[in-house]
């Protein structure tokens, strides 16, 4: 049970019927559709049921892939990873949107920007609307059983200059009832919960959320995206059992971006060693363990579309 300004609010465990100390975990695996090594580590993740579910991300290369093979694999919980920006210099992408002007969404050569940055400060709302609806239809129309949509570097969030586009994506979700990883509460790096003046606009994302009937998380976690000084498998191990061992009551999602290491990626990815990390992260026995040891509950990114769904049936 959340404390609000006095008074009290269900999590959405409880909101699944859950009790108000159950720590329920989503894995989720981003960069769906990067590129043929991503797809085939992650497909093989979501097969074994290591991860809950995996993002696509629709305007790169390999998406077509990844969609096609999730449409035949509809039991597995698969969403949009939705796409603004464009961050290795050997490999880019831009919009799916083709009906109309994108001038305010890319660069000079036609790609996204690299950065979230360039793209917070430059990105035309109507624009940004119009992406997000054809990367969503892009996906349905490939026959994905979308599950949910999340947002890939963070673009549309604001986090660089304040400057957000949770509006446009939370009616897009509501549009096509579809749950959106957004933090009800936001943690520190620490896993602690957030000074104040940031967790109360964190809590007022969420209301938005609440009032469109789009469902969102409690939490939302990760461990640093780029290798750490000296860091190690064991000791990038280490840290995953700490932050499991920290979850706090509610749902959390702990984002992850697996693949393959191979030529292919070595070819364009800066950080190739530490996908492989994660790719074999949650396979390890230890990490397991300390799943089942700390009682943590796993659920789906179905199970929230279905309370969604539920909550804003006619």
């Amino acid at each position: 049970m959340l404390h609000d300004g006095g008074r009290f609010q269900m999590n959405v465990a409880q909101s699944l019927g859950y009790g108000p100390q159950d720590r329920l975990l989503i894995i989720n695996a981003d960069d769906y559709g990067l590129c043929h090594s991503t797809n085939s580590g992650i497909q093989s993740l979501l097969q074994d049921g290591v991860v809950s579910s995996a993002t696509i991300m629709m305007p790169c290369a390999w998406a077509r892939e990844a969609a096609l093979w999730s449409a035949r694999h509809s039991q597995l919980d698969v969403g949009v990873h939705l796409t603004f920006t464009s961050e290795w210099s050997a490999m880019k992408w831009g919009p799916v949107y083709r009906d109309g002007p994108v001038d305010s969404l890319v660069t000079s050569e036609g790609y996204f920007c690299k950065d979230a940055k360039s793209f917070e400060r430059q990105a035309d709302p109507v624009q940004v609307r119009q992406e997000l609806n054809a990367q969503i239809k892009m996906a349905l129309q490939l026959g994905v059983n979308l599950t949910h949509a999340d947002n890939h570097m963070g673009s549309l969030y604001g986090l660089q200059t304040g400057r957000n586009f949770l509006k446009q994506v939370l009616e897009v979700c509501a549009n096509y009832g579809l749950p959106f990883r957004l933090p009800r509460n936001l943690l520190l790096e620490n896993g602690q919960l957030a000074p104040a003046e940031l967790a109360n606009q964190a809590r007022k994302h969420a209301e938005e959320a609440d009032r469109l009937g789009v469902v969102v998380l409690d939490y939302l976690l990760g461990l640093p995206f780029r290798s750490q000084a000296n860091e190690t498998y064991d000791s990038f191990k280490v840290e995953m059992i700490k932050l499991l061992q920290h979850l706090h009551p509610g749902v959390s999602e702990i984002i992850i971006h697996p693949s393959l290491v191979t030529d292919e990626l070595y070819a364009f990815h800066e950080e190739p060693l530490k996908r492989g990390m994660e790719l074999e992260l949650f396979r390890d026995p230890d990490i397991q363990e300390t799943i089942r040891a700390e009682g943590i509950i796993p659920v789906k990114w179905r199970d929230l579309r279905a309370l969604q769904r539920s909550q804003t049936r006619p």
